[in-house]
């Protein structure tokens, strides 16, 4: 028996518009007025600003200002090298390349959303009939989950950072949710045309973070089809998988045509990183998934599980073996990943918010209670501390805490921005609204149990990309250091051999207009060394660069006291 009976009335779905609003609230916040950050931000950024300013062959092997990039793939830093051209003029480099980043997101929102609601149709997905009717209308019951799923999906904690910077995991999440709304498709019509989609959505894959991932993909859809229907299977074999593969070779393929230097070994690379994304499970990787995977996929795991129990009479449905099949996948590659990080945990996002969208109908009213009840209670206390905070730092009372914040950032002079004070004020009186209609009238609807969750995970995003971002941007950008540097290095010909990390490269190219060494191809008069005080270890690293070496400048990042930057010309 399906373990889903309700009214009509319980699934109002929220209006197109105002879901669209919604998704936007999400993802401008933190893309306007910021640097790229210390991080895979800065290091993505500088891939697609090299791309954008070179020729084909910085096209063909992503490198930054020189330093070789092999992991990953091109695709995600192709298509921010593309906007940077189109509009970098007008909005900023770094702006113009988080409009792909923008992109990323609206894609696999709309790829949860319209997967769910596919699924959300199907029979075997139905509530009930009711005695005397007044059950919900198939398209109804679709288009509620889909809200749902969508509002879980932007509540998801791991999803809110990685979602903001111009990394290829923003793009890989999103063609994971697209592939999973791709083959809801090629389930239900059995179509050659949606075959041929998910092929080449397997192969942006392998374009944009390796072929490992796509791989145990599409294995897990074959074994899938296999238990289900053998036509699909077929279709799985003769047609995905050689469009996958027709896909994932025109890079190596169009490098083999142009033989730009060094591009054989790029792709060697390419493939021995590939094959360390996979190894045998420690203890390490097999306790890394539920360590961070708790507050990670916070709050899809819990409806999720629900959902599993709920509708174990039912395993065999599409809505509940599909989604999964891409869970099982992706599990599997972060327990035997043998580097694991946040990275390896983000495909588990789009089935996880899909699958817990089918919990919601069956969740008991005191668990619901009790996830409001936590998100108001957890998530209002963090906007309050950041309006505290931001208090503190603006005024210097509360004294400790306005102290902390300075002392974490020394010398940086707060400033007041009318414009994002609003911005906040607006939203903070808007989620005060929301916690008051949802506690208030107690509204029946399938989606209110997750509404609370991510209207205070986007309270709490907006709150810090508007009254902190000048702080964080103080404490994590290297413009400051790139500007310094700059300043003791001539106008024009000169190249400065370095040790600095693909962010720290990034960074000091396009702020400072630093002219580092290509490939290792010059011996260069200026040298900049990076070393952590701590370690002492300055000499030994000047010492692997031969030649006598005159320190001109030595600094560093205000908020870093372990972090240190030397820039030494060469004494002739």
């Amino acid at each position: 028996m399906k373990p889903v009976r309700l009214p009509a009335s319980a699934t109002l779905a929220l209006p197109r518009w105002g879901l669209f609003a919604l998704c936007l609230l999400y993802i401008l916040p933190g893309l306007v007025r910021r640097d790229p950050w210390k991080s895979d931000d800065a290091a993505g950024f500088g891939i697609m600003w090299t791309m954008a300013r070179g020729g084909l062959d910085d096209w063909l092997l992503p490198h930054i200002v020189g330093l070789p990039v092999p992991e990953e793939g091109p695709l995600a830093f192709w298509i921010g090298a593309i906007f940077i051209r189109l509009f970098g003029w007008l909005l900023g480099d770094a702006l113009g390349a988080r409009i792909a980043t923008i992109g990323f997101f609206l894609i696999g929102a709309m790829s949860v959303w319209y997967a769910t609601y596919l699924l959300g149709r199907r029979t075997e997905a139905q509530p009930l009939s009711l005695a005397f009717g007044g059950q919900p209308e198939p398209r109804d019951f679709g288009r509620t989950l889909a809200d749902g799923a969508l509002l879980i999906y932007l509540a998801s904690l791991g999803l809110l950072l990685r979602s903001h910077e111009t990394t290829a995991e923003a793009l890989q999440i999103s063609l994971v949710a697209f592939a999973m709304y791709v083959s809801v498709l090629l389930f239900e019509s059995r179509s050659a045309r949606a075959a041929i989609i998910l092929g080449v959505t397997l192969g942006l894959l392998v374009l944009t973070r390796g072929w490992v991932l796509p791989l145990a993909l599409w294995i897990a859809l074959l074994v899938t089809a296999a238990l289900r229907d053998r036509a699909t299977a077929l279709l799985l074999i003769l047609v995905s998988l050689p469009f996958a593969m027709l896909i994932a070779a025109s890079w190596p393929f169009a490098i083999h045509l142009a033989q730009p230097p060094n591009g054989a070994a790029a792709l060697d690379a390419w493939m021995a990183w590939n094959r360390t994304q996979a190894g045998w499970p420690v203890q390490s990787t097999l306790s890394y998934l539920p360590r961070y995977g708790i507050w990670y996929a916070w709050p899809a795991w819990p409806f999720a599980a629900w959902a599993v129990y709920a509708w174990r009479k039912q395993a065999r449905a599409l809505h509940i073996v599909l989604p999964l099949a891409f869970l099982a996948a992706f599990a599997l590659l972060a327990l035997l990943n043998p580097h694991p990080d946040e990275a390896v945990l983000l495909p588990l996002l789009p089935p996880l918010a899909i699958l817990a969208a089918f919990g919601l109908p069956t969740m008991k009213r005191g668990a619901i209670n009790a996830v409001d009840w936590f998100s108001v209670m957890t998530l209002t206390t963090c906007a309050a501390f950041i309006w505290v905070g931001w208090i503190a730092k603006q005024t210097g009372w509360p004294a400790q805490i306005a102290k902390n914040a300075f002392k974490l950032a020394p010398g940086f002079r707060p400033e007041f921005n009318l414009i994002a004070f609003l911005i906040a004020l607006v939203a903070s009186i808007g989620w005060i609204m929301l916690v008051h209609w949802r506690l208030s009238r107690q509204p029946s609807v399938l989606w209110r149990a997750v509404v609370l969750s991510s209207g205070g995970v986007i309270l709490c995003w907006l709150l810090l990309m508007t009254l902190w971002l000048p702080w964080l941007n103080y404490g994590k950008s290297y413009s400051g250091v790139a500007q310094q540097i700059a300043v003791k290095l001539p106008k024009t010909a000169y190249c400065v051999d370095t040790n600095v990390g693909p962010a720290q490269r990034s960074s000091f190219a396009y702020f400072g207009g630093v002219d580092f060494a290509r490939f290792g191809e010059h011996r260069c008069d200026y040298l900049l060394l990076q070393d952590n005080i701590n370690n002492k270890d300055g000499a030994r690293l000047l010492a692997e660069y031969p030649g006598r070496w005159k320190q001109l400048w030595e600094g560093r990042r205000p908020s870093d006291r372990d972090e240190r930057f030397r820039l030494y010309q060469r004494v002739k």
